[in-house]
């Protein structure tokens, strides 16, 4: 899951950066409105947390733009305006939910669970053959087997299966799953991919995860 925060003030960026990616999310920052608009309608975040005044354009008005083309994509206002009248504002101007600084990450991060939870007709649980992951309770099985993952082994199998018959090419990976938006040595998607096959004890007959030489990895059933 990638998120975008627009926040101007680094002590809160900096911290609500650290505290996400330790829960396995992926992370842009923007420190001005221009910047936080064009990034987020490259329609490439599952979630958006927009501090209300920002140099450039307002909080506001980037959700207000933003909502013309994504309906879905959740916005939570960060901000320290609190009366009533401008936490109603910011609601009607399309905000999915309001959270008042100064707050407990503890809260935030429960809000944001609330808001990427699946809705109605939308899936929690991916299957890829005989592999099973809920991404409600963080689980994978193969078959009636559960398999214990790391955070990041679970969040590329995760990215590998939301994917399933497309190939998912090295950079994407490591920029979804890492957070990394320069160039890398990817040679660490490798090792990853190496041991979750060992962990999911993938053979010649299930190896649901395949290589595309030179490109990434794609997964599959056979």
């Amino acid at each position: 899951m990638r998120i975008l925060i627009v926040e101007d003030e680094p002590g809160i960026f900096n911290f609500l950066k650290q505290g996400l990616e330790e829960e396995s999310y992926a992370v842009d920052i923007a420190e001005e409105g221009k910047k936080g608009l064009k990034m987020a309608l490259s329609g490439e975040y599952n979630l958006l947390l927009l501090d209300w005044m920002v140099p450039g354009i307002s909080g506001i008005e980037i959700c207000r733009q933003f909502r013309k083309e994504f309906q879905e994509t959740p916005i939570i206002f960060l901000t320290a305006k609190d009366t009533l009248d401008e936490t109603i504002f910011g609601l009607q101007s399309g905000a999915n939910d309001y959270i008042k600084k100064p707050f407990h990450f503890e809260e935030l991060l429960e809000r944001i669970k609330v808001q990427l939870r699946p809705k109605s007709g939308e899936h929690s649980i991916f299957k890829l053959g005989e592999i099973t992951l809920n991404t409600s309770t963080h689980q994978v099985f193969k078959a009636e087997e559960e398999i214990a993952l790391t955070q990041k082994e679970f969040a590329l199998l995760e990215y590998l299966m939301r994917n399933k018959g497309l190939v998912c090419r090295r950079s994407r990976i490591i920029e979804n799953v890492w957070d990394i938006h320069f160039d890398y040595n990817t040679g660490v998607i490798d090792v990853f991919i190496n041991a979750l096959r060992k962990k999911l004890k993938l053979g010649k007959e299930d190896n649901y995860i395949q290589t595309i030489r030179s490109v990434g990895y794609i997964a599959k059933e056979l």
